[in-house]
């Protein structure tokens, strides 16, 4: 089960996900300035001091089969508007996480997230034969917390003081996942939102 996950491409609607590379730096600093993400206390977007530390520790995961990070493109207007990734890869029980997302403020409510979610959850239950999907969000950043539920997972419990901040404080983390046996429900009602956005 080493090699369970192989770099992929992904693409529906004309939004694309894409293997991160170390050359998209540029690229991925311009879509975090759409909106100053860098600023959200309860997110970890990448700025001009994070952003090289940020892509080493992706594709170090990478090399160590514990996460497939991605870039996000618009295709319509050929550009980088974000990033996710697979991540706390477990091969061996077929599970993984979904983490690491974020999106240029611009994109942020049109569907993307959406055609993205859709995308990498079908590649992990039909391609991968996943029997779990993961998701992790601070206990503060409701909008992520909302818009893990409106995809489909449901909550599976808060893991208190979970991590220390870089700031000192302790972070709650809330855990949420969706099952293999819950997918096709979760994947009609995700195209039926993505028809809603077209």
């Amino acid at each position: 089960m080493k090699d369970w996950l192989q770099k992929i491409e992904l693409e529906l609607n004309g939004v694309k996900l894409l293997p991160l590379q170390k050359e998209h730096k540029k690229e991925l600093l311009q879509a975090a300035a759409d909106g100053e993400l860098w600023n959200l206390w309860v997110t970890s977007v990448p700025s001009k001091t994070s952003i090289d530390d940020y892509i080493t520790t992706a594709l170090d995961n990478e090399e160590e089969k514990t996460a497939l990070p991605f870039i996000v493109k618009d295709l319509k207007t050929n550009t980088v508007i974000g990033s996710t990734r697979f991540c706390n890869i477990d091969a061996t029980n077929r599970r993984l996480e979904i983490g690491y997302t974020w999106y240029s403020k611009t994109y942020q409510r049109t569907g993307v997230n959406t055609i993205c979610k859709l995308l990498l959850l079908q590649h992990a239950f039909e391609e991968l034969d996943a029997v779990a999907v993961e998701f992790r969000t601070h206990w503060f950043n409701y909008a992520s917390r909302n818009a893990i539920t409106r995809i489909g997972a449901k909550q599976d419990g808060v893991l208190r003081n979970h991590r220390i901040s870089s700031d000192g404080t302790l972070r709650d983390t809330v855990v949420f996942s969706i099952i293999a046996n819950e997918w096709p429900s979760v994947k009609r009602a995700l195209l039926f939102q993505i028809e809603k956005y077209n």
